[in-house]
């Protein structure tokens, strides 16, 4: 499991229980988190293999994972379990991510320096065997850089109006197919003549 879909020992073990689970439903793990505090949050964030993920299909997967989590019991302390889309400015976990938003802004941080820094910001280029390109500007020119995956500590896309725009393109795509339901007949009263 990728240290960006799952960072610590604890984060690790957790999908390791959850991710079947999430999987059998048809759905892909995105990032796992235990996220400290006065009430830890485990936060889940997945999605369709296509993409996307509705509120209601968030409420099932918590359900069937709150009942795998009752009983492999892996977090001692009281937790909020909170499922959620990754959203516009998702972050980056998976190889795939990576290729399928070539052509967005991307900012991505190294665990190590890399050419003397960890963070690069840029339009994402693709990916080539295990390497994440991205083009940057350095010094007014355009530069195309490849980082290894496994290099990665963070990455996330950064909301820019042409994004917004496509993802409310691609939702607008995925609409209710309205020839999936019943119709509808309205009831008339008494015919007057």
């Amino acid at each position: 499991m990728s240290d960006l879909i799952a960072k610590s020992a604890m984060d690790r073990r957790i999908a390791e229980i959850i991710a079947p689970v999430i999987e059998d439903m048809g759905f892909e793990l995105v990032r796992i988190r235990l996220m400290g505090g006065n009430t830890k949050t485990l936060q889940i964030m997945a999605e369709r293999p296509e993409g996307g993920i509705e509120v209601d299909q968030c409420a099932e997967i918590s359900i069937a994972v709150s009942a795998i989590l009752d009983v492999e019991d892996p977090v001692t302390d009281a937790y909020n379990l909170e499922v959620s889309s990754p959203g516009i400015d998702r972050p980056l976990t998976r190889l795939k991510d990576f290729a399928n938003f070539e052509g967005y802004e991307a900012k991505l941080e190294t665990a190590d320096l890399i050419d003397g820094r960890k963070r690069f910001r840029g339009i994402l280029a693709g990916v080539e065997d295990n390497d994440v390109l991205i083009n940057t500007d350095q010094d007014g020119e355009t530069v195309t850089i490849g980082l290894n995956y496994d290099w990665l500590a963070e990455a996330k896309l950064v909301m820019t109006d042409e994004l917004v725009t496509e993802m409310l393109r691609a939702r607008k795509a995925q609409a209710v197919d309205e020839s999936k339901f019943d119709e509808i007949e309205a009831e008339t009263g008494p015919q007057e003549e």
